[in-house]
């Protein structure tokens, strides 16, 4: 939840997201430094020769850094990337190409390219790698979508598409027949997309081996990146579309890891160790973990936002996702869901006018009432919809309001009576309790004789399936065992 969303909106705007459009939105939700690790810096500041851009490009830029919370400052990880970088265009088809490199404050597994030598990587991404190897894969395969001019491509057949359509429009002859035209069209788009993205595997991992990086490394990052997909809490994956993660867009397919592993038996065979792990490992030690500090917490079921001051805690059963706009949630199952945003409401207009004034619908005017959460003024509202029944709190904080939308397919007294519980667990934070609350990090650590994925699980800063996210945040499978002498990633506060 970005601390830049208790800016002033527009309300008539707010007024707009009738009840389908706050399901549409995310209702319908289908660290401390340790001694020895040095201090990564999260900023927001413009990247060195931004002024140089084209104006289109800046705009783009301007686009995604608002999309993956700007820049993630670290000159040892910049220093690493830029190397990989610099390596892999010495040992492709296209030397003279110069990229610019950005590496975004995001906790999602993302890496693209634009047509211009725009590079960006998440943090999220560059904590899953395991290797220079794996991290090299990726970047290979961002620059072979250049090199191939896929983004030109993409568009053009994109406009074809648009041409189509524009056609059928126009005739309305026949609206079956354009139907028809236009969902071929698609599909001849979203296929000709799949094969960019064979192609830019394949031509990766040649890039990377020619490089001196190991061939596989493709082949494990697909791995992980598939593997961690499948254990992102249950809130992900429907919400904050603005910023999509590399699975979304790259789908890790059991084909494209054969596709990756073929390419890479071209080069050599599989079975040795990356010798890059270790000095890997190093340059990520300390990296911020998860959720960007300035953005707010989750811990379990609770939410933090030391900069905003504000704490809540949700429902049993809840598992918690931050995003830009909102902190959302959803129970286990799917059966009720929670919404928290911010906005600013005039103050001469009182909470019980606010919910009655049709920025959500089906209001029942009988049911809203005052109340005080822990000292704030607040009001409370119920709403019905066609599948949903919903429970509404709008309190004061300061100048800002903030809007708790709980939802329940089913609700009933209990639920109603647990929606209350967490909201009147909304209280503001003491300066000492926002000091000490820190982001997580990854620690590099050796493993003893006494160690097991199992022990390292236990102790990381983790409460939602910890040690699924040890292995996958490793590259181990389910039978790897840790051995002593192993360096590994763990996360701590």
């Amino acid at each position: 939840m970005c601390a830049t969303s208790a800016k002033p909106r527009d309300q008539t705007s707010a007024r707009r997201l009738a009840l389908p459009g706050m399901l549409a939105l995310g209702l319908m939700l289908g660290g401390c430094i340790t001694a020895g690790t040095p201090q990564r810096k999260v900023t927001l500041p413009e990247p060195p020769r931004q002024a140089e851009l084209a104006p289109a490009v800046a705009r783009e830029h301007q686009r995604i850094l608002a999309a993956y919370n700007g820049t993630y400052q670290d000159a040892r990880l910049e220093g690493l990337i830029k190397q990989t970088v610099d390596r892999l265009v010495a040992a492709s088809e296209r030397p003279d190409q110069r990229y610019r490199i950005t590496v975004l404050n995001s906790p999602s597994v993302n890496a693209f390219a634009l047509p211009t030598g725009q590079l960006y990587v998440t943090r999220g991404l560059v904590a899953l790698a395991n290797d220079s190897s794996e991290l090299a894969s990726v970047l290979a395969h961002e620059m072979a979508h250049v090199t191939a001019q896929h983004a030109e491509i993409r568009e053009d057949r994109a406009r074809q598409v648009a041409l189509v359509k524009n056609v059928f429009d126009s005739l309305g002859s026949d609206p079956e027949m354009g139907a028809l035209a236009l969902a071929k069209s698609k599909i001849a788009l979203a296929t000709f997309s799949r094969t960019q993205e064979f192609e830019a595997d394949g031509i990766g991992v040649a890039i990377a081996a020619r490089a001196g990086y190991d061939p596989y490394g493709a082949t494990r990052f697909l791995t992980s990146m598939g593997r961690n997909a499948e254990i992102k809490p249950a809130t992900q994956g429907h919400i904050d579309q603005r910023a999509p993660d590399f699975v979304s867009s790259h789908p890790a397919t059991p084909e494209r890891v054969k596709n990756a592993q073929t390419s890479a038996r071209q080069f050599r065979a599989p079975g040795s160790s990356d010798p890059s792990r270790d000095a890997y490992l190093a340059a990520i030690d300390g990296v911020v973990y998860g959720e960007d500090p300035s953005e707010g917490f989750v811990r379990g079921r609770r939410f933090l936002h030391p900069k905003l001051a504000f704490t809540f805690l949700a429902p049993e059963g809840f598992a918690l996702d931050n995003t830009a706009q909102a902190v959302l949630g959803i129970k286990e199952g799917g059966g009720e869901a929670l919404r928290l945003d911010v906005v600013r409401v005039p103050g001469e207009q009182t909470l019980t006018e606010y919910l009655n004034s049709g920025w959500i619908e089906h209001v029942d005017p009988k049911s809203i009432e005052e109340l005080t959460i822990n000292g704030f003024p607040a009001a409370t509202a119920t709403a019905k919809g066609e599948q949903w029944a919903f429970r509404l709190y709008a309190a004061r904080f300061g100048s800002d309001v903030y809007r708790f939308i709980f939802a329940a397919k089913h609700m009933t007294p209990e639920i109603d009576a647990s929606f209350r519980e967490s909201v009147n667990s909304f209280r503001r934070m003491s300066l000492t309790e926002s000091n000490a609350t820190k982001p997580l990090r990854l620690k590099v650590v050796t493993a003893t004789v006494d160690d097991t994925a199992e022990s390292f699980a236990s102790g990381m800063a983790i409460t939602d399936r910890p040690l699924e996210r040890f292995r996958v945040l490793n590259g181990l499978a389910a039978t790897d065992r840790v051995k002593p002498g192993d360096r590994v990633k763990v996360v701590v506060e």
